[in-house]
């Protein structure tokens, strides 16, 4: 070797070291945490989810299995406003609903604007297994969860339809902070968005779902973060997996769980990763950031889990086989 590539292979070799050093390449985790499955979930009401999930999780099941199952709690609940069966429609009186599913082998279904069909993500699900599709929306989707056994129902309870009507007196459209209801109070187990949940199971691996009806009286055909992965969902069996909750428009200008994984996989905590991303949604914008909800929940491989948000009142719920909590989640002001 001639001694200019002699320097010049020493120089990048010790550039590389230098860089290695400062820890701005990271190893990807080695080690999981097997035999010792968990689960955690945004919002109160996450907690119900969490203990229908870990039915399977704690029989051996997948965490495939497990979000999925978790998830249809909320998804079926007509007393929760902002996923499934009576969530409030769209501006226009339609109740559609959007849901995301991925798994540990990258594996991904979505659907978006779909009406009549009380558990998206199981379709979502079924697209992910039974189609060469990610994603889809509106008729499509209908037709196909139809063709596949689900039935037809009418997700307007009449709770939401006089919310509905209410709004329509004055049809004044913009985000409120963590809750579209404002008669309680930040946090409590009426004041909810979207439900991401995130699971490993005994064999280390992981999964995520997220469902929901959307911001409520949206314009129709709105579609948030919740069903689109990379954003309001993503999964890398190697590092962890992400789930985003608020103003999903937000969320979809910085990828924002795609960017919380890619976060950890540089050696950030998760709650360190949730805290960048919302650094990042603040920084593009904080005058705006101030008025809006957004919120991060994440996993790494060793089952280690965190969050952070924009605004006060974002909890999440955590079940594994020592503790079944809710916790509130850091946030920016």
């Amino acid at each position: 070797m001639s001694t200019r590539r002699k320097f010049l292979f020493s120089s990048a070799a010790a550039s590389l070291a230098t860089l290695a050093g400062k820890k701005m390449f990271a190893a990807i985790p080695e080690n999981t945490i097997k035999n010792d499955p968990i689960a955690i979930s945004t919002w109160d009401f996450g907690r119900e989810a969490n203990a229908e999930a870990w039915k399977t999780l704690s029989s051996g099941g997948s965490a495939l299995d497990a979000v999925e199952a978790g998830v249809k709690i909320p998804e079926a609940d007509p007393n929760n406003n902002t996923v499934g069966y009576g969530g409030f429609p769209d501006r226009e009186g339609h109740v559609t609903l959007d849901a995301c599913i991925m798994d540990e082998q990258y594996r991904c279904g979505s659907v978006m604007c779909l009406e009549h069909i009380k558990h998206p993500i199981s379709v979502a699900r079924l697209v992910m297994e039974k189609t060469p599709h990610v994603m889809l929306v509106g008729e499509g989707a209908l037709q196909f969860a139809l063709a596949n056994g689900f039935h037809k129902e009418n997700l307007l309870t009449p709770e939401s339809e006089k919310a509905w009507k209410e709004w329509l007196k004055e049809s004044k459209y913009e985000p409120v902070i963590n809750i579209e209801n404002q008669q309680h109070l930040p946090g409590g187990p009426y004041n909810h968005d979207t439900i991401g949940m995130l699971a490993m199971d005994a064999k280390g691996q992981l999964s995520g779902a997220c469902t929901t009806s959307g911001m409520a009286f949206k314009m129709r055909g709105r579609v948030g973060d919740s069903p689109i992965i990379g954003a309001g969902l993503y999964v890398d069996n190697a590092i962890g997996a992400a789930t985003a909750t608020g103003v999903g428009e937000e969320v979809i200008r910085i990828v924002g769980s795609f960017l919380v994984v890619e976060l950890m996989r540089q050696g950030y905590t998760p709650k360190a990763a949730c805290k960048a991303a919302v650094e990042r949604i603040v920084s593009r914008n904080p005058a705006k950031a101030k008025t809006i909800q957004v919120g991060f929940l994440a996993m790494n491989k060793k089952g280690v889990y965190g969050a952070y948000a924009l605004q006060k009142g974002f909890t999440y719920s955590v079940k594994n086989g020592k503790e079944e909590k809710i916790m509130k989640a850091e946030s920016k002001w």
